[in-house]
């Protein structure tokens, strides 16, 4: 949707009393910063990375996740939305506790139970196999070799003790990529968690696929969403047994929105869905996510506008905020432009683990807070 540039910023609604109260943490696409603020949208505090921070959460230990911005070289890969040159793993007061580097990383990754971690990344497919995927733009420029996705666990001294090469489960009949997409890669996977079971949810943005892969024998248990969603984010589990996502609705035939949906895997059914009104007043065509929170809310981000906001099962906006923080970098196509995107934004209660005897204090951050109470 189109905005004006006096179009208001920060907290623009908050009704106490319907709203999961907490804090949510904010990153800039191709930012610097990791930002958390109050539900009154003051920053309460903040991380800085000068490798930068693409997207971050929060460990239980109040540590900070991260990967960070591109690397200057990745034999083409840094040029693909979500690349990162690197998982960083930082303190409150931001410096380096762990860091993993590889130029290949790009988009997810999730923190284990065992202390090891998944990561998502690149790889390049063979000749012979680029030649046979179907779907996509064809160009001169075409590669002979695609850009594939593997997910790797790596032990915190950096050891890879597991790794699922998406192309040896993946149909070449099935799994075609959209016509209006080019060919330098093939699925563009931009998320990664886990089920209680520990198996992988994975999502596959240029095939409009979602599905649960069994991480023992690396095969999906669950496969679904050409037809139905398209060039969707963030497939998250439920408790009831259902996938949350974001469906972006980019070149979504007839008509173009956004929307948040409730999947039932055993039967493919929408059990939930969340739409603007019009549809057209909620749409992102690329990043954004959406999470369940424990009172039964969800937290939406509709990442390209910078918008976060809370709705109830009821789809009752409850909470909304616009992103402040306007940065030049992090549109590839203008470098030049300012913007507020944010590729995810996640939702913290008062009792999390990680904000156990945290000052959050939005007093200390009182320059930053009047600044953003001018816009």
């Amino acid at each position: 949707m189109g905005w004006s540039t006096h179009h208001a910023v920060g907290l623009i609604y908050y009704a106490p009393q319907h709203c999961y109260r907490g804090y949510t943490l904010i990153t800039n696409n191709r930012g610097f910063h990791a930002t958390l603020i109050d539900m009154e949208g003051r920053v309460c505090h903040r991380w800085h990375s000068d490798e930068g921070i693409g997207y971050a959460y929060l460990l239980p230990n109040g540590h900070l996740l991260l990967r960070t911005n591109p690397p200057d070289d990745a034999g083409g890969a840094e040029k693909i939305g979500g690349s990162s040159g690197a998982l960083l793993e930082l303190d409150w007061e931001s410096n380096v506790v762990w860091e993993h580097h590889d130029p290949m990383i790009h988009h997810d990754y999730e923190r284990l139970p065992n202390g090891n971690t998944l990561v998502l990344l690149f790889d390049r497919l063979s000749a012979e196999l680029t030649a046979q995927i179907r779907g996509g733009r064809p160009s001169d420029d075409d590669p002979d070799q695609m850009f594939g996705d593997k997910i790797q666990e790596i032990t915190p001294d950096g050891r890879v003790v597991y790794e699922w090469r998406s192309w040896e489960h993946l149909s070449v009949d099935e799994d075609v990529i959209c016509p209006l997409e080019d060919r330098v890669e093939w699925t563009h996977g931009n998320s990664l968690n886990v089920t209680p079971e520990g198996d992988l949810i994975v999502s596959f943005r240029r095939t409009s696929v979602v599905g649960i892969v069994d991480k023992a024998s690396g095969d999906f248990k669950w496969k679904w969403g050409p037809g139905d969603i398209d060039h969707q984010h963030h497939p998250t589990w439920l408790d009831n047994g259902r996938i949350l996502l974001f469906d972006n609705g980019f070149h979504r035939p007839r008509a173009t929105y956004s929307r948040v949906i409730e999947v039932d895997p055993s039967t493919n059914e929408i059990a939930w869905e969340y739409m603007g009104n019009p549809a057209l007043s909620f749409y992102s065509q690329a990043i954004s996510s959406c999470e369940r929170q424990p009172n039964g809310n969800t937290l939406i981000c509709e990442g390209s506008p910078g918008r976060i906001f809370e709705v109830t099962p009821n789809k009752e906006i409850v909470w909304e905020y616009i992103n402040p923080l306007f940065i030049t970098g992090a549109n590839r196509a203008n470098p030049n432009d300012l913007s507020n995107a944010v590729f995810r934004a996640h939702r913290y209660g008062p009792d999390h683990p990680a904000l156990e005897g945290k000052d959050l204090d939005p007093a200390r951050y009182a320059n930053i807070n009047s600044l953003y109470a001018r816009r």
